[in-house]
């Protein structure tokens, strides 16, 4: 029997329970935490070290009975987004020829190994950057490739991202006939104001018509992503970017909240005075209540608290996945993922990635040594994204939740959660901040751990 250090939630502090707020969508927090805040530092290996564990930890033929997926990146955009900070090279075709022939060789390498063939992966996910700027060929080449050298499960979830420009009818087709089954395209808003002040691509006219044939041909899944709190965002086209959802016929859309980053292009407008300053989180709080009630009254089915889906086609699997600490295999410059819970980076420099694949040794810039308590960790973040924290999903459940009683009535008081025998369901607010409350719960067990379930610092 586990021993518990005793809690008074009178004595937790702000940080973790959030605070008394009239509105605690808008303020029970002063901001929103990072998905991997307060998780702890990773022991990690370099080197020569690091290229051997990871070597030997590819060669185990013993899967883990964690779900897997696979993460393929493609590092080009035409157009560098105001709000991204991840962009690293502009389209080209002789580059983007170049990289895909050493995307093919690196794929078919890391498909061989015995860790790779043990067990089907159930989702594929090709990111980046902008996959749909791949040509007609290469889209259908790529899938091809993993159908041929991967081990699938029979309902494998393939996403292909991108944008919607120039994404012809001829890349579609492309792409389906290579295996796609889903295809999610950065949106980020209909309004042509909007979209040109965040240098997207094409006016909303458009975009809603593309949107209505892709649907239309029910071939595949279609899946969007809107931001709230863009530049010359209000409340009103932001309603008619809801209704657009509905009109373009997509079968999932996910509701991001706009975070600004130093190294953005809408960072640098803000601080040289071209561009007004965003929306305040209360504001954007106001936004996501706005969404988050548009589409539950239109019976979409909620499937995590920023995304929802119209029709049971949509799983969203891969992210899906990745909450519940699946292992993820990264292809590509720049992929991140985990091998038997090692978690490594691969290097975003091309050049260095080149010559990791010429060499036959992987250009990753460090492996992480598995994170103690990971499933726990995992499963917390998993409950949080899903709005239900109960019991059962948790490792050491029912004395593991009674142990976080005194932290979830302080969630309760602040008006956060509603606790139910052996769960508490997320409020609301609790699903605007549910980042935070994953982390804080997480926290809460490395201050107040139980005696088998220490989190380390």
């Amino acid at each position: 029997m586990s021993t518990a250090i005793p809690v008074n939630s009178a004595h937790l502090s702000e940080a973790l329970t959030g605070q008394a707020s009239p509105s605690p969508l808008q303020f029970a927090f002063t901001k929103k935490t990072g998905a991997h805040a307060n998780h702890g530092k990773r022991e990690a290996l370099s080197g020569e070290q690091a290229r051997e564990q990871l070597t030997k930890q590819l060669a185990n033929k013993d899967a883990s009975p964690r779900p897997r997926a696979i993460y393929i990146h493609i590092p080009f955009c035409r157009v560098r987004c105001t709000f991204c900070s991840f962009f690293q090279y502009a389209s080209n075709q002789q580059m983007m020829d170049d990289y895909f022939t050493l995307l093919e060789q690196e794929l078919i390498a890391k498909s061989r190994y015995p860790w790779s063939q043990a067990k089907p992966f159930d989702a594929v996910y090709v990111g980046g950057g902008t996959p749909t700027d791949l040509n007609p060929e290469q889209l259908n080449r790529l899938g091809q490739l993993i159908f041929t050298y991967f081990p699938l499960s029979a309902n494998c979830e393939i996403t292909l991202e991108g944008r919607l420009n120039k994404f012809s009818e001829d890349k579609f087709q492309a792409a389906l006939a290579g295996g796609f089954t889903r295809f999610s395209f950065g949106v980020q808003s209909f309004n042509s104001k909007v979209r040109r002040a965040a240098k997207r691509l094409d006016d909303r006219e458009y975009i809603l018509e593309r949107l209505q044939q892709l649907t239309a041909s029910n071939s595949a899944t279609i899946a969007i992503d809107l931001i709230y709190g863009l530049p010359h965002q209000t409340p009103q086209n932001w309603q008619q970017d809801l209704q657009d959802v509905i009109d373009s016929g997509v079968h999932g859309v996910d509701l991001y909240q706009l975070l600004t980053f130093g190294g953005s292009g809408l960072q640098r407008n803000i601080d040289a005075g071209r561009e007004a300053v965003p929306l305040s989180s209360s504001d954007k709080a106001l936004m996501y209540q706005q969404g988050h009630q548009f589409f539950n009254q239109r019976d979409f089915k909620q499937l995590s608290y920023c995304h929802w889906a119209s029709h049971s086609r949509e799983q969203s699997r891969y992210n899906s996945l990745v909450k519940q600490g699946a292992e993820i295999l990264p292809i590509g410059a720049g992929a991140g993922g985990n091998i038997n819970g090692y978690a490594l980076m691969q290097t975003r420099d091309i050049e260095a990635w080149k010559a990791g694949i010429q060499q036959h040794n992987w250009a990753f810039e460090q492996l992480s040594l598995p994170a103690e308590n990971a499933e726990l960790k995992a499963a917390i973040t998993s409950a949080c994204d899903k709005g239900i924290i109960s019991a059962k999903v948790l490792p050491n459940g029912h004395e593991l939740f009674t142990h976080c009683l005194p932290l979830f009535e302080a969630w309760q008081k602040n008006g956060l959660v509603n606790k139910e025998n052996n769960s508490v369901k997320l409020s609301l607010a609790g699903q605007f901040w549910s980042v935070n409350l994953a982390n804080a719960m997480t926290s809460y067990l490395q201050q107040y751990p139980l005696k088998e379930l220490a989190l380390a610092e």
